[in-house]
């Protein structure tokens, strides 16, 4: 179940998950859409927290601006790592309804979607008051974890102005690779704009050991998944539900947001510059479940949610101070990148690129 998609789309880890019919994230579409609400947030949050610290990275690993129009094509991956706290939630702390609840013997701790494999997921229960007594009619198991360490893609060409200013656009064009991956695009513009030069003008590598520059970027993935969310075998609509029951063109609609700000050092020592850079990162995931979803609602019924899921928390987004080190090697028209982030979630970014 498990398989793991290709680096250019974290998201689709997620959509593995919402693929399964008997495991995975379409199980928690079996409860109301407030409570499937909660579960999916609570689950993929690393996820939507990984992606947009992910966005955020890779943007430039110099405060050294090109002459004009000089340019560079760099292709580059984080690697975001999930902290401890992200990896687990307790179920009954999310504020799911009463009807929805841990069945006798299974923990209430369950893993997120970059939680450990030590941790095993939760079976919940859903009730029912039939005939004046509460009985269980239907239960799943939570989604298992998926990776401890969320990837991030950054494409992007930049191209120098004048007044020492660099821009630089990020840009996949969308691209479908099938039912089960769905289809991606991105898109991102960002600036760099070196201080030293305006200070001290074309002398101020002699005056000053570094480079001073500031730099502000923003990314935008679109992500789109068709989903398969059929009734629990057995079950039949409840009257009023009948007009509603085509369930082909549920999909799930993602968009993910990042901006990131920096105050970047660095200084060139021959083919070698190493830099550090102080900064502040924001990110907002916006997800959505469209389409017709049946959730079992009795012994031997379904009520039918249109539109049932919308994700658009704080808490599922990142806003904080980071800290970026690491160098940029420049083999004639060959470039290398390396660098480490601390910040609420810790990553690694690498890459190469062309240009002059």
């Amino acid at each position: 179940m498990k398989k793991l998609l290709p680096l250019i789309t974290i998201i689709t880890l997620a959509a593995t998950q919402v693929k399964a019919q008997d495991d995975g994230i379409a199980q928690l579409l079996k409860t109301a859409p407030g409570d499937a609400g909660k579960l999916i947030g609570a689950y993929a949050n690393p996820l939507f927290k990984g992606l947009g610290t992910g966005l955020n990275n890779g943007w430039t690993n110099t405060a050294k601006t090109k002459g004009l129009l000089g340019f560079e094509l760099r292709v580059s991956a984080s690697g975001v790592f999930v902290p401890t706290a992200d990896k687990t939630f307790d179920v009954t702390r999310i504020g799911l309804s009463s009807s929805v609840r841990p069945v006798q013997g299974s923990p209430s701790i369950t893993p997120t979607i970059g939680g450990s494999n030590d941790t095993k997921p939760a079976t919940l229960g859903i009730y029912s008051n039939i005939a004046g007594t509460e009985a269980e009619v239907d239960r799943f198991t939570l989604p298992e974890r998926v990776t401890p360490i969320i990837p991030a893609p950054q494409l992007q060409l930049t191209v120098g102005l004048i007044h020492h200013t660099d821009v630089t656009i990020r840009a996949i064009p969308k691209i479908k690779a099938g039912d089960d991956v769905g289809s991606i695009g991105m898109i991102g513009f960002g600036f760099k704009h070196n201080i030293m030069e305006d200070i001290f003008g074309g002398v101020g590598g002699k005056l000053v050991p570094f480079d001073l520059a500031i730099a502000a970027g923003y990314t935008r993935i679109n992500y789109e998944l068709p989903v398969q969310v059929r009734p629990s075998s057995g079950k039949v609509p409840e009257p009023g539900s009948v007009g509603r029951t085509d369930f082909s063109t549920q999909r799930l609609d993602g968009h993910f947001n990042g901006f990131n700000v920096q105050a970047i050092f660095s200084k060139k020592l021959l083919a070698f510059t190493p830099f550090a850079a102080l900064g502040y990162n924001t990110s907002k995931t916006d997800v959505g479940l469209y389409g017709n979803f049946p959730v079992t609602n009795g012994a031997a019924t379904y009520t039918v949610y249109t539109d049932p899921v919308r994700i658009n928390d704080k808490s599922n987004g990142i806003s904080s101070f980071k800290v970026d080190a690491g160098f940029q090697l420049d083999l004639a028209f060959f470039k290398f990148y390396a660098s480490g982030s601390l910040g609420n979630y810790k990553s690694v970014t690498a890459g190469i690129g062309l240009g002059l």
